[in-house]
């Protein structure tokens, strides 16, 4: 098992010295590691992070995130993906070149209310980032549970190596679509689901504490002891 050292830490506060592979939210200067955020501090071997106790959302390509359509004009839906930032899915992106706003109605493939996974298909900070639903399990949600939790617990929703979030499916036998905007969508039965519901809060709580993934096992499995009694 990997040696994995954690610490609350401060903008500014020291992280670690020598030589380390900088991740996240870390600036170096010679061969000390200082903090960005106020979060917890990671050392992982030779791997150093922090992880954020709270921050915005913000879009990166590639991202996949959970949004609500909002609005939409001829040309475009406006998708709320819970970011400062507004963002938009093209009419031309889902019905191909030979759209017409004349010909085809943007209403009969997304309406407003309308919940979709997406990815950020491009973002530059300059202009407001573009979204598409061209891939495997992009498009409309037609069931399932919305969760949002803060945008800077995804990594621990998710886990090393997928980890936790294949613990929570395996106990709440539901599937868990995890948008890196914070959303995350819930699908199985009403009882997997307010079970995963119950890890999630949990994680989104306690995601600084060092023991994390041990309380989250505690609760499902505790959970699911409690209805074969």
């Amino acid at each position: 098992m990997p040696e994995v050292k954690r610490k609350y830490v401060t903008p500014g506060e020291l992280v670690g010295k020598g030589r380390y592979n900088r991740t996240s939210n870390v600036y170096q200067i010679e061969d000390k590691f200082y903090s960005t955020r106020v979060g917890m501090a990671e050392v992982i071997n030779d791997s150093l992070r922090v992880i954020p106790l709270t921050g915005p959302y913000i879009p990166r390509e590639d991202d996949l995130v959970v949004g609500k359509i909002i609005d939409h004009s001829a040309f475009a839906w406006e998708v709320d993906i819970n970011s400062c930032f507004s963002s938009f899915l093209l009419a031309q992106s889902v019905f191909g070149r030979d759209y017409s706003p004349a010909r085809d109605s943007l209403t009969k493939k997304f309406a407003i209310g309308d919940l979709v996974t997406a990815k950020i298909l491009a973002f530059d900070r300059t202009r407001d980032p573009l979204l598409s639903v061209s891939g495997p399990g992009l498009g409309r949600i037609n069931q399932g549970e919305i969760v949002s939790i803060s945008p800077t617990k995804v990594p621990r929703v998710i886990g090393k190596k997928g980890a936790m979030i294949k613990t929570i499916e395996n106990y709440s036998k539901c599937r868990l679509t995890v948008g890196q905007n914070g959303l995350v969508m819930i699908s199985g039965n009403p009882e997997g689901i307010i079970l995963a519901k119950s890890a999630l809060d949990l994680i989104n709580h306690e995601a600084h504490t060092a023991d994390l993934t041990q309380k989250v096992q505690d609760l499902l499995s505790g959970s699911n002891n409690g209805e074969k009694e």
